[in-house]
């Protein structure tokens, strides 16, 4: 490569972070460290009409947690003021509308762009026509074939509000090298005269990429798909205001299980959810990062530094990729089974005191034992109170499934002995499973599946869990003699 390449992120806060958006972002990431190069995080506002309030706050919160960082850009510190830090500042598009207005106006001054006075009224009508046509939606050039420039002028002059179009040329082609796609090629015709600049004052999105994609010197533009025929008309804007334009990558889109884009009719998109359903991020940018990707050469679980050694945006995939939830949390198991106790009980604090305790009532030490005991279990961490809830005897509940295995006649052996034997136990007897289940297996003769399967049904009031020898090494022998006894007495119940 013969240049350090500079690269921007460049979200609208019309919305909260949604994981294709994430998945742009951690290509811009990875191609900037792959290559040594510079990434940085651009806010570009300019529609007005759909700022979502905090969306920047959670834009960047979103983007921390993931472990997507910046160093240059727009930044949140801790107590949420939103700051800049760069040379190229400012990075929210909202703070450089002179900037846009002036290369909008030189435009016109060079013949590459006009002034429209359009009603909405009129375009909707055209538009409406051309629908019936079945036309693709594009401008007439009414203005541009009605006024000269000075009577553009005048006509402002007096007040009138307008607009600023580009002037499309209506012939020739226009092309450019995608690293995903190879050359691409655009009929200038096809081409609408998309607005530049609205009668607010405020850019639209084409004119304020190309100027500040040109003035904080992006060598590489990498988005999605959905983006092509932008590039197209943005190419045309570079060449009019005489820049050269950056090289381009456009990776395909996540789709659902439709193969439609996908939206939130197909489940969680907003990256706020997956954090809040205890996905971890590193398993959230693995995932994403092998999305339609050849990146991990057949592997599934992928560090960073390796995801970042191997990537390039011609190993990005082209066609569409299939967002499968049911994977990324098979994956989130991987990593929960993999990480460090200490850190996986930190992390699970949260989710446990969603779940309704008190863990600051806990003991540290003994919490890491019951993680450790169901962390084989867990797929995220939002489910862990439902997996947890077997070693508090507030929570102990006999289901459905526990109960019908109790009422055999061979179960009832098992818990009878079961109780004798917790009644004989010393309370700080460290073999307590190993006795139980050697006197157990002596006086019944049973094995396997008839011998545990009771005892986990009585001590844990459920059919699957921990190993048993976990459930007894962290629950207490007055706490097992408790379960047990309920199991006998409810059974009884039952029966009666």
């Amino acid at each position: 490569m013969s240049q350090k390449p500079r690269v921007r992120f460049a979200p609208s806060p019309t919305g909260y972070l949604h994981i294709g958006s994430l998945r742009t972002a951690l290509y811009c990431f990875l191609y900037a460290k792959r290559y040594k190069g510079d990434y940085f995080l651009r806010i570009e506002d300019t529609d007005q009409k759909r700022l979502v309030p905090d969306a920047i706050e959670k834009l960047i919160e979103s983007l921390k947690w993931a472990g997507i960082s910046h160093d240059e850009g727009v930044f949140v510190d801790k107590e949420g003021h939103i700051s800049e830090k760069g040379e190229y500042r400012p990075y929210i598009q909202s703070k450089r509308l002179e900037i846009y207005q002036k290369y909008a106006h030189e435009l016109v001054e060079k013949g590459k762009a006009y002034y429209c006075f359009c009603s909405p009224e009129r375009l909707d009508a055209l538009r409406a026509v051309q629908e019936k046509a079945k036309l693709a939606p594009a401008y007439d050039k009414l203005c541009l074939k009605t006024y000269s420039r000075e009577e553009a002028e005048e006509k402002i002059k007096q007040g009138e509000k307008y607009v600023i179009r580009f002037d499309v040329p209506e012939t020739g082609e226009t092309e450019f090298e995608d690293a995903v796609r190879g050359k691409m090629r655009f009929v200038n015709k096809n081409l609408d005269d998309y607005v530049l600049l609205k009668s607010d004052g405020y850019p639209t999105y084409h004119l304020a990429h190309v100027v500040d994609d040109h003035l904080m010197k992006i060598s590489h533009v990498i988005r999605g798909e959905d983006h092509l025929s932008n590039t197209a008309l943005q190419i045309l804007i570079y060449q009019a205001l005489g820049f050269k334009p950056p090289e381009f990558a456009h990776h395909s889109l996540i789709l659902g299980k439709d193969r439609s884009k996908l939206s939130k009719r197909h489940g969680s998109v907003a990256v706020r959810e997956f954090r809040e359903k205890g996905i971890f991020p590193e398993a959230l940018l693995n995932y994403l990062s092998l999305l339609g990707s050849s990146l991990g050469a057949g592997r599934e679980v992928c560090s960073r530094e390796e995801i970042m050694a191997a990537f390039s945006m011609a190993r990005a995939g082209k066609s569409g990729a299939i967002f499968d939830e049911e994977k990324l949390k098979w994956l989130n198991g991987i990593y929960i089974r993999q990480s460090d106790l200490h850190q996986l009980t930190l992390r699970s604090l949260p989710f446990i005191r969603v779940a309704g305790y008190d863990v600051d009532r806990l003991d540290f030490s003994w919490l890491q034992r019951v993680i450790d005991a169901v962390r084989d279990d867990l797929v995220t961490l939002s489910d862990i109170g439902e997996h947890i809830n077997i070693f508090f005897d507030g929570k102990y509940v006999i289901s459905k499934e526990a109960r019908q295995v109790l009422k055999e006649e061979d179960a009832q052996a098992v818990i009878h002995h079961l109780q004798e034997v917790l009644k004989q136990t010393g309370d700080r007897d460290e073999n307590i499973y190993q006795d139980v289940i050697t006197i157990i297996r002596a006086k019944t003769g049973f094995q396997g599946k008839k011998l545990f399967m009771p005892i986990r049904a009585a001590v844990t009031g459920k059919t699957r869990g921990p190993e048993l020898d976990k459930v007894f090494s962290i629950l207490s022998r007055p706490s097992l003699l408790v379960r047990v006894e309920e199991a006998i007495s409810d059974q009884h119940r039952v029966d009666h």
